[in-house]
Parts: structure tokens; sequence; C-alpha cells
């Protein structure tokens, strides 16, 4: 999760949508897996019982998403954008030279990037926290998961707009 402050910064549409989908994870979402849960106790023998080992299994998953969002979203920072002072930080809009290439990425939550035309790096990635707090012109390093070291070379850096 991407922090700044202790906020994690997320579009508007962004924080909407994953109200949306909490809200149906606390609600319906539970009913339905308690209904699955039930319907599979009701069938016997709970050792041999695939159906209530899948559902229960599933419902953890729920329980751990429901946990992840509602952190997420009691710590969010919504809409407004960073200040325009050309410093690396979440909900910048990030061009840079990484290992030579140039790309251009949103730094921010993962979970902000559905339905958004920019890659998003989080601000907790190698790369992220490489270039947090560096501004135009600077040169940063992060280490690659395959254990090389990665030169960035910063060329521009904006707060994010929606188009």
């Amino acid at each position: 999760m991407s922090q700044t402050s202790d906020a994690t910064w997320l579009t508007q549409d962004a924080y909407d949508r994953l109200s949306a989908e909490l809200e149906h994870l606390t609600g319906p979402g539970r009913a339905e897996i308690a209904d699955r849960i039930e319907q599979a106790r009701s069938e016997g023998d709970l050792k041999e019982n695939g159906g209530y080992h899948a559902a229960r299994e599933e419902q953890g998953k729920q329980e751990a998403r429901i946990n992840h969002l509602t952190s997420l979203l009691r710590n969010a920072k919504v809409g407004a954008a960073p200040a325009d002072d050309g410093i690396v930080e979440s909900g910048m809009v990030v061009t840079a030279k990484i290992a030579g290439k140039k790309r251009t990425f949103l730094l921010g939550s993962r979970e902000a990037s559905d339905g958004l035309e920019v890659e998003v790096f989080s601000e907790s990635s190698p790369l992220g926290q490489a270039l947090v707090g560096k501004k135009v012109g600077d040169t940063a390093s992060y280490e690659a998961p395959n254990g090389a070291t990665i030169t960035v070379e910063l060329e521009k850096v904006k707060p994010f707009k929606l188009k």
C-alpha cells in the first residue's frame, strides 16, 4: 500500500469503486458466503466435504480483502493532487529513464489503476521507494528482484489529473 503521511492517494473514482466493493463484500458478499458454508455444512461429514472447505477458504480471502479495503479507505487522501512542486510523492505522474528506457507512470496505490491509461507503481515498491522525495534532474537507483541495480533519471514530475 502506498502511503504519504499515512495517507493513501486515490482518485475520487477509485475511492468510489473501492467503497462500493467494500459495501458489497460486507453486506451481500458475507451473506452469500455464509449461505454457501451453511449449505455445505448440511451435506454431512465436514472432514471430507470439499465444498465446505472451499467456501471457508473463500470466506478467509474475503475477510482479508475487507480488512485491506477498510484500512486503505480509512487512510485515503481522495482526489486532491499533491502540490505541483516537482517533488516525487504519491499522486504524481513521473516521467523517467529507467535503465535507459523512458517510462511514464503514476506513483500511487495499485488499487487506483483500474480504468487509468497510465501505469501505476506503488510508493512502497522498490522503484517508488527510490524516487520519493526526488526532483527533476535527480538520479536514483534501486535493486530489481533479480539483484541487478537499476538506475533511474527523473525527467518530469507533475500532479495527476483525470482527463
